[in-house]
């Protein structure tokens, strides 16, 4: 019984590699036939907007950009062991938590739980591959609750497997098309092109590993991923197909091979690459561009305009909320594909550096990296702290309006509640605008003031008398019944400090519209 189990599952894996595997022939001669084309056209509208600015070259742009990111995605799915990346060790439960700081900025009304066990557990293969999928997992269980909801991840390891569990609150799936996921343009999104969900059923499946997946309609959806564990595989230096002439510095080496560099930073950027377009258009940053002028800063040892780069980079980034798991994860990218050059640099110069100079490379590249980021950490939390202090002000500001009605005749109207915190603030703005303002008469409305405690209420008398101190007659209005009979209780007058009146427009109508009479 378990046999028949278990070879049904095979057939079934089996049944999804060879639709790929169709998939990916089909894709091989769009590729041919319309890639290259699409690729010409894209240079002359580039031309074109180099001459003439016109909204509909730029929607044609963004049109094309799109086909070709469709194509490029289906070619990845269809044929991923195109890809010419590394095999590794790979770490699932670090990586997903790594993912997870991606979301930050999604889960205001998602709550997500994880429960991992057994940690230390390893698979093997192609990393950049396995974050994209469980990238997509993450994405599309978050995409398929509608308002508040939970997510639900669990890590776990036995002697053969090791087993991931994504499971989310959403909508569901009809049981008639569940046997259609995994396949390429089929989406229960509106504008979900399946690629996403393709891409994590031919990762899986091409490791060696199984996905199956449980919904119900209006209830949610688990899908459970199992891939068998390793442990001998190692990453080790890569060799890359670049150009050097014998008289390039490292600086003209970068400058030569830029295309080819951005090709394998993108690799291994694999969820940035997604947001690079968004987060052009949201903060006018553009990602592959800045890449370039850092590691320029870096081969060059041009320390002092690195820190201004960063500095300027974390302004940019805390100014439009931008998400920094993003740039951490494009960062240590850039470290990577940089060492990675850096390598193949000394072999096609028949280099073999002493070891000592190898450690002071290391020190120096690795020091001017970490420089750019504390940098740029600091100018991001400086600039967050102050915006967080200026709306701090706004906020008592607008909790303690004064509000001026003629030259010395002043409103306060106070609402909400009255706490400790809250009456120092308010004593330090009344004190300070008596004095700046020269207030003769401050009307304070206290009918939007449902409750103070004991002890504010003794500070709130102490306030009054400091406004008389300071020659200001102040005109208590509309105190509420719960507030005069705690007054009551505590034994409180305030009639030798203060005038009473019962609303507002009493207090205006005899201490504003009465003198303005008289006058």
């Amino acid at each position: 019984m378990v046999s028949d189990v278990m070879k049904k599952e095979e057939q079934r894996r089996d049944t999804h590699l060879s639709q790929l595997a169709s998939v990916g022939q089909i894709a091989a001669g769009i590729a041919h036939e319309v890639r290259n084309p699409l690729t010409a056209v894209k240079g002359f509208l580039q031309l074109l907007q180099q001459e003439e600015q016109h909204s509909y070259l730029d929607i044609a742009q963004s049109e094309l950009d799109n086909a070709l990111v469709t194509l490029n995605n289906l070619l990845q799915v269809s044929k991923p062991d195109l890809e010419d990346e590394d095999a590794q060790v790979i770490n699932l439960a670090a990586e997903l938590e790594s993912i997870l700081n991606l979301f930050l900025d999604k889960l205001y009304e998602i709550k997500i739980e994880t429960h991992f066990q057994d940690t230390d557990a390893t698979i093997a293969g192609k990393k950049n591959q396995f974050k994209k999928a469980f990238f997509n997992l993450i994405k599309n269980a978050i995409e398929s609750i509608e308002g508040t909801g939970n997510i639900r991840i669990t890590h776990s390891a036995n002697d053969r497997e090791v087993i991931v569990t994504i499971k989310d609150s959403g909508v569901g799936i009809p049981k008639e098309k569940m046997n259609l996921l995994g396949t390429p343009f089929f989406s229960t999104k509106d504008a979900g092109t399946g690629m996403g969900l393709a891409q994590v059923f031919s990762v899986v499946y091409q490791h060696g590993g199984d996905i199956s997946v449980d919904s119900e309609l209006n209830v949610g959806t688990t899908f459970t991923i199992r891939l068998p564990k390793q442990h001998t595989i190692n990453r080790g230096v890569r060799k890359l197909n670049v150009a050097l002439k014998n008289t390039d510095s490292v600086k003209e080496f970068f400058r030569e091979n830029k295309a080819y560099f951005e090709e394998r930073l993108l690799e291994e950027a694999i969820n940035v690459k997604d947001k690079i377009k968004e987060i052009h258009t949201v903060g006018n940053i553009n990602l592959l561009d800045n890449a370039h002028k850092l590691v320029l800063y870096v081969v060059e040892e041009r320390e002092h305009e690195l820190i201004t780069f960063a500095k300027r980079e974390g302004v940019a980034w805390a100014k439009n909320s931008l998400t920094l798991a993003f740039k951490l994860e494009w960062v240590q990218a850039i470290r990577r594909t940089l060492w990675d050059f850096l390598y193949n640099y000394d072999v096609l110069l028949n280099n073999e550096p002493h070891r000592d100079d190898f450690y002071s490379l290391e020190k120096k590249v690795n020091i001017l990296l970490d420089h750019f980021l504390t940098h740029f950490f600091i100018s991001y939390s400086r600039y967050k702290d102050e915006l967080l202090e200026s709306q701090r002000q706004l906020v008592e500001n607008l909790s303690v309006p004064i509000i001026p009605i003629n030259g010395d005749t002043h409103i306060i109207p106070l609402i909400g509640a009255i706490d400790r915190i809250r009456v120092v603030t308010i004593e330090d703005k009344i004190l300070d605008s008596i004095e700046n303002e020269h207030i003769h008469t401050l009307i304070m409305d206290l009918s939007g003031v449902a409750f103070m405690e004991d002890e504010v209420i003794f500070r709130f008398m102490k306030l009054i008398e400091g406004i008389k101190m300071m020659g200001c007659q102040t005109v208590l209005t509309g105190i509420r019944a719960e507030i005069v009979k705690k007054m009551i209780s505590l034994d409180i007058s305030y009639s030798d400090i203060a005038e009473s009146k019962g609303t507002l427009q009493l207090a205006l109508k005899d201490y504003l519209f009465t003198r303005d009479v008289a006058e």
